[in-house]
């Protein structure tokens, strides 16, 4: 294990205090910020290869055990959108710093003439790609399914150790006499059969040796003479031999393969197709030709044919239109017979592929999977959950259940499949808290296993949730400091930062040096090349600094992109959100009830929150006051018809009695309505939320155009912002904020406004009630003497 001593500045964590409309969120103003502060400078010795990991080649998500990967090392192709597995990356240049070779590889050598050279060349090149991976050993194998059945023998290479293993000694004869195979493809193929039983170790050795060498030489000249089993038994002891994906016998092999794939069974395509698995080969052709031919022999399809087939759908990263509807059809015929792995399979293999499912096969799976999920292994489940999380599938059943079986597995779960777990959760906004404990807990033991990507999707599945686990400190900065460690990677994937940002801004954390290293000029530009929109979350984190971070001293978006991206914000919200029914209904209601549309303003107070607000402004004696000047002459008029306040009129609203007010004071169906005056999530700020002093000069930039009257500043008013909440904006089935919104409410307050929420659960059943108990309602909420600076 390499170690090197290393003197390094901590990363600064700033923690955003308690709302206030006074106190900034300077770094040195919690605790959080001042423990790190305490280890600057120190010096400490860091272990580069942390314990227990290892190097592989291309290690799938979930890297099979050792005696598995010994055997077939599977290969996870490229990256997937949606939070698909993919490959490990390599690392850029500037992470040699960070993490030193292991062993010094030769350099390059002119274009060789001989298949020897080809072959040496071929191992070195896999050697020095294997030095680029840092993986942990997970004891799941993704290929267990094919355990469960022996038709899967001849369906895979994944046969157990050769019950005649061959010996060194016979090896080395064997390979003496390679050159008597010549011209005998039978012998040929007979040798590679044997020599694939030598012990491991020596296996190793092979490919590196000249006899080897001239024995694949012979084996790519008779590629064409071997008979179909016996092309088959070369390809399979290539698998046992271990040789690298780019070995010019294999270009041969898949030649031959692809040339003759129309007249071999299909149980032979999926035996070859699974060997190019095992050997991390690409061949988009041949799996073209063994889709298509499954495409033509669907109905002749057995069970484990079917399992296999979508498995390597999956690992091929590719999905034929033209089976989708077969594969629903024969998910449904075969439901009750899949064993669970099968299942897992199955879900692993259309979420690689980026495969859609009707709503009803999804939750006919998950349907049986809660029956039975603690039979199931955890590498399963959690491909079940990633189908689940793709179909955006809001099983009840299911989740209630995985909240019963998963926590005691977390600490057995490697740190993948504990990611997606988390992640499943978040993107079904669905609240968990003995799960989010029990993930919380076991991390920062793993934390160095994490990938960036990883890293960033923790972040943000606990920020999104707004949830902060019992061990918030050390859960934090544990994934922070990864971060940090893991920064080189985000210049290939910068969507990862920004995911990670944003989940701690949701929870009030900004960590200084990565928002500076987010939003200068060299980052941004790579965000522009990204295939993900990252715009808006750009602009979510730099408005969000601003307004959290007043003392934030670092790199900033320049003005220019911010005013680009408000317009784009405003011109969908104006074809999207505003137009939306039940906005739209508040909008009209509140102007007849205040007395004009220039008393109501519809618009996004918070651009870069993604929302709409209905801004009112009230004075100190609770009359409305003008000031969207933006409204038609003709609604000026109206400017005075704001409805008085009185402790008999409140009174009437809180006890619901009154049945004779006036048009604009009809009866109050209104039950006790809870205030927006916290921080969004249900817990009320310490400096009382603007209830007490909510007042402010009026901002004479709110509200004007060019042209406009002059928005002279009120001496006193306290400006409301209502928010006309949907289900979208909370947790599944609770009254609990997301991250976002919480976010949102609370710079609104910083703003110096005051949150009132119109929260769906009371203003969508009132859609459909009379215009009268709508307007009651509506009063009730903006006339509340809390929000009014005399108050108490």
């Amino acid at each position: 294990m390499a170690t090197v001593l290393m003197c390094r500045r901590l990363p600064r964590l700033s923690r955003v205090a308690a709302v206030s409309t006074t106190a900034g969120c300077g770094s040195g103003g919690s605790e959080r910020g001042k423990e790190e502060e305490e280890n600057t400078g120190t010096t400490t010795i860091q272990l580069l290869s942390p314990r227990d990991y290892r190097v592989s080649y291309n290690p799938s998500a979930y890297a099979r055990g050792r005696a598995a990967s010994q055997q077939c090392v599977g290969r996870d192709g490229g990256r997937a959108q949606g939070g698909t597995e993919a490959a490990p990356k390599t690392f850029p240049a500037a992470a040699s710093r960070t993490l030193p070779p292991i062993r010094s590889t030769a350099p390059p050598e002119p274009r060789p003439s001989t298949l020897l050279q080809q072959t040496i060349l071929a191992t070195l090149s896999a050697e020095g790609e294997k030095e680029k991976w840092e993986v942990h050993d997970s004891k799941e194998d993704p290929r267990a399914f094919q355990k469960g059945r022996p038709e899967y023998g001849a369906l895979s290479c994944s046969s157990p150790e050769p019950s005649q293993p061959l010996s060194e000694e016979e090896g080395d004869a064997l390979l003496g006499s390679v050159a008597a195979c010549e011209g005998h493809p039978g012998v040929l193929a007979d040798c590679f059969r044997r020599l694939s039983c030598l012990p491991a170790p020596r296996r190793a050795e092979l490919p590196s040796e000249p006899a080897f060498g001239a024995l694949c030489g012979g084996a790519s000249r008779a590629v064409g003479l071997f008979s179909t089993p016996e092309l088959l038994d070369v390809l399979k002891a290539c698998v046992s031999l271990a040789l690298p994906p780019a070995h010019p016998l294999l270009d041969a092999c898949e030649a031959e393969l692809c040339r003759r794939a129309w007249d071999m069974q299909l149980e032979q395509l999926l035996l070859a197709a699974d060997c190019w698995r095992c050997l991390e080969r690409s061949v988009p052709s041949f799996l073209g030709i063994l889709f298509s031919f499954a495409n033509l022999h669907w109905r002749e399809l057995t069970l484990p044919q079917f399992v296999q087939l979508v498995y390597i759908i999956g690992e091929g990263r590719r999905a034929p239109a033209d089976l989708a509807q077969k594969v629903e059809s024969a998910i449904l015929k075969h439901l009750d017979s899949f064993t669970l792995e099968e299942l897992g399979t199955i879900c692993l293999g259309l979420f690689k592929s980026v495969s859609g499912i009707s709503d009803h096969v999804m939750r006919r799976i998950a349907d049986r999977v809660s029956l039975q999920m603690e039979d199931m292994s955890t590498y399963a489940l959690v491909n079940v959950l990633k189908m689940l999380r793709y179909t955006r599938m809001d099983h009840l059943p299911l989740l209630k259940e995985l909240g019963k079986v998963i926590p005691e597995r977390i600490p057995t779960v490697n740190i993948q499949g504990i990611m997606h777990i988390t992640l499943t959760y978040s993107s079904l906004h669905y609240f968990d808290e003995g799960v989010l404990a029990a993930v919380a807990t076991s991390l920062p033991s793993k934390v160095s296993y994490c990938r960036s990507k990883d890293a960033a999707k923790f972040l943000w599945s606990f920020g999104c949730l707004d949830y902060e686990p019992p061990n918030e400190e050390e859960f934090y900065s544990s994934l922070v400091k990864q971060i940090h460690r893991k920064l080189h990677e985000f210049r290939k994937f910068p969507e990862h930062l920004l995911t990670a940002l944003l989940g701690l801004a949701f929870v009030k954390r900004f960590p200084e040096e990565l928002i500076d290293y987010a939003l200068r000029e060299e980052f941004v530009q790579k965000t522009k090349a990204s295939k993900y929109e990252l715009s808006k979350d750009l602009f979510t984190l730099g408005k969000s600094v601003e307004i959290e971070c007043p003392t934030y001293g670092g790199n900033r978006l320049p003005p220019q992109l911010y005013q680009e991206l408000t317009e784009m914000a405003l011109n969908f919200a104006e074809q999207e959100i505003y137009v939306r029914p039940e906005i739209v209904e508040a909008t009209s209601l509140l102007e007849s009830m205040l007395g004009g549309s220039e008393y109501v303003k519809n618009h996004m107070i918070l651009p870069h929150t993604r929302s709409s607000d209905l801004e009112v402004r009230l004075a100190t004696d609770g009359r409305p006051v003008p000031f969207n000047f933006r409204a038609p002459a003709a609604a000026t008029k109206r400017r005075d018809v704001g409805v008085s306040l009185t402790d008999d009129l409140m009174a009437q609203l809180v006890k619901g009695g009154a049945h004779n007010w006036p048009p604009m004071e009809v009866e109050s169906g209104a039950r006790t309505h809870s205030q927006e005056r916290g921080d969004g999530a249900g817990r009320p700020c310490s400096h009382g939320a603007l209830a007490a002093g909510a007042t402010s000069q009026g901002d004479p930039k709110l509200g004007c155009y060019p042209g406009a009257p002059p928005c002279l500043p009120q001496p006193r008013e306290v400006r409301l912002a209502l928010q006309v909440s949907n289900r979208n904006h909370y947790c599944y089935g609770s009254k609990r904020l997301l991250g976002l919104h919480c976010l949102k409410r609370r710079q609104l307050q910083l703003q110096g406004y005051v949150v009132v929420e119109l929260p769906f659960w009371e203003w969508f059943p009132l859609l459909r009630r009379t215009r009268s108990e709508k307007l009651s309602y509506l009063h009730y909420k903006v006339f509340d003497p809390a929000l009014l600076p005399t108050a108490g």
